[in-house]
């Protein structure tokens, strides 16, 4: 790529990557001043996502909708992020990050401002429809920000930083999501989001990034490959989002919309595999480095899955609110930060492997802790496991993608790609782990309430017991004997449903326990493969050396 907008670089200023703001020298003050737009930037990029998340109940009520239909919210948020990814990095190439995230940030306040006067699912899904599109850029922007807060030999920690700073949104939106709900209830939330995004756009505007190479790198087919990939993924996250919901197997639109979203995605991979310039580069993306770091960062992000599934699903089966649970959210936001800041400061770029592996290990003590729970079991008892998950979950993400830039920086054009690899592996991983553990509720609560129903018998005097102890708690409501005997019975059913889900739960932390202990083998086999295989070749050069005849010593003067 050549730019078309031709610049002379100091060697400390050139651009590490095509698109990237230079690295000019900044007084400490203006690096203060751009890490902290990038702290707000990169969470801004998330939060409002989480705010909705966090408080789905809440708006369902609100705004009168069914769950399956509420689960829009946070899939069409996916559905646009990931798609926007294929174009944005060639926008950032040749018109810059900058032009992008104004007009897109002006959008979505447009937007979010509108909603508040307008009460209904459609526009809050065009609210998220809009935060998807400014999150994709501002996770970019956030780290760009950052990277010019450090000086040259501390800026992969910026970057480290800059990567991990957007996980702090869904345990920030728990912390405080109740109090702006208090405030005037859903739009509380939406002001919120409407003030961070303002906020965001005059810090923008008025601290500005150095400028970059700009390059002309858009094509007439790159369109062509958007409009096949970007339905085909947002049915895809459709499906995803909406099968635990609407049931698998019961539902038609499901498959017909999966059957679509295999046509047009594979008709994307097939127009991109005979480009010469391609937008996605499809013979990179099938090598086994890429294909092993987008499996392993899939299945991370399944296992951190575990978190909204796990503790606050369960937390919230058994009645407990956002503001109950604030020192749960408290312990993952400071494993987060703590991951983060021993993240940036042990950062190797040889030995990027030891990050996850720790990480992995992290995961799993902390899913065995969580199999512990009972139906006495409260967010207390939980702090210490989900601050393991938070600190693992932040640990690995920078150094796994920082595994497989270095080709990326030999190769530009496969910049477009490195994207879309990382993005579907965060978002759809997401998406992925969320339908996975929660369909595995549902079927294992069905599991087990089928074990409980049977040992429940009237026969059962023990059972009886209870039944009597149930309805003898009702004798100041009810005088009718048959009719408190018959209520006795339904609580007794309540707390078998009850004590089968907690069961549910119990497997659903093992089940993640078992993917993460799948995950590190896997990793653990190929790093000792990798290690057998070197000192191999080490031998066999020195047998080469050692068995190699001695060179004859030349006449002198011949």
């Amino acid at each position: 790529m050549k730019p078309y907008i031709v610049r002379e670089w100091a060697p400390h200023e050139r651009p590490m990557l095509p698109g990237s703001p230079s690295t000019p020298l900044h007084p400490w003050h203006k690096r203060l001043a751009f890490g902290i737009v990038g702290i707000l930037v990169a969470i801004t990029g998330g939060l409002g996502n989480a705010l909705v998340s966090a408080n789905l109940t809440n708006l369902q009520g609100v705004l009168g909708a069914f769950s399956n239909e509420i689960a829009w919210l946070p899939a069409v948020y996916v559905m646009t992020n990931i798609s926007i990814n294929l174009l944005l990095v060639k926008f950032r190439l040749q018109f810059g990050l900058r032009l992008f995230c104004e007009a897109f940030l002006v959008l979505y306040a447009l937007i979010t401002f509108f909603h508040l006067f307008v009460n209904d699912l459609a526009s809050a899904i065009a609210v998220r429809a809009a935060h998807g599109a400014v999150g994709a850029a501002l996770s970019s922007l956030g780290i760009y920000y950052l990277i010019q807060a450090f000086p040259a030999k501390h800026r992969l920690k910026g970057l480290v930083i800059g990567i991990g700073a957007s996980q702090l949104a869904i345990p920030l939106a728990r912390l405080f999501s109740a109090e702006l709900l208090e405030l005037n209830e859903w739009r509380g939330l939406y002001l919120f989001e409407l003030g961070l995004a303002l906020l965001c756009l005059g810090c923008v505007l008025m601290l500005k990034l150095p400028p970059s190479d700009r390059y002309k790198v858009f094509e007439k087919m790159d369109f062509v490959t958007f409009f096949l990939m970007a339905p085909g993924m947002g049915l895809l996250c459709a499906v995803i989002s909406l099968g635990r919901y609407d049931w698998w197997t019961s539902t038609p639109w499901l498959g017909a919309a999966l059957a679509a979203a295999i046509v047009l995605i594979t008709a994307a991979v097939l127009v991109e595999h005979r480009r010469t310039n391609p937008l996605l580069n499809i013979r990179w993306l099938s090598s086994g480095n890429v294909l092993r770091l987008g499996l392993t960062m899939l299945l991370m992000r399944i296992v951190l899955s575990e978190q909204n599934v796990g503790p606050i699903g369960f937390l919230q089966y058994i009645g407990l609110q956002n503001d109950q649970m604030q020192a749960l959210s408290l312990a993952v936001l400071m494993g987060v930060i703590a991951g983060m800041a021993a993240s940036a400061l042990t950062v190797k770029p040889g030995q990027l492997e030891v990050p996850v592996v720790i990480s992995l290990v992290l995961m799993i003590i902390s899913a065995l802790i969580d199999a512990q729970a009972n139906n006495l079991t409260r967010a207390s008892q939980m702090v210490f496991s989900q601050f393991l998950m938070g600190f693992g979950g932040a640990f690995f993400l920078a150094p796994a993608m920082l595994s497989i830039i270095g080709s990326v920086v030999a190769e530009p054009r496969n910049l477009v790609s490195f994207v879309a690899v990382f993005g579907m592996s965060q978002n759809l991983g997401g998406l992925i782990g969320s339908a996975l553990l929660g369909t595995f509720q549902i079927v294992r609560e069905k599991y087990h309430s089928s074990i409980i129903a049977d040992n429940l018998s009237n026969l059962d005097p023990l059972v009886m017991e209870r039944i009597n102890s149930y309805s003898a708690g009702l004798n100041g409501v009810l005088n009718d004997p048959t009719l408190r005997g018959a209520e006795g019975s339904v609580l007794l059913q309540a707390a078998a449903t009850r004590e089968a889900n907690v069961l549910a739960y119990n497997d659903v932390y093992l089940l993640t326990a078992a993917i993460a202990a799948v995950t590190l083998v896997w990793m653990l086999g190929r790093y000792f493969l990798k290690q057998l295989r070197a000192r191999r070749e080490r031998q066999a050069e020195q047998n080469k050396a050692t068995s190699a005849p001695p060179r004859a010593n030349s006449p002198e003067g011949s």
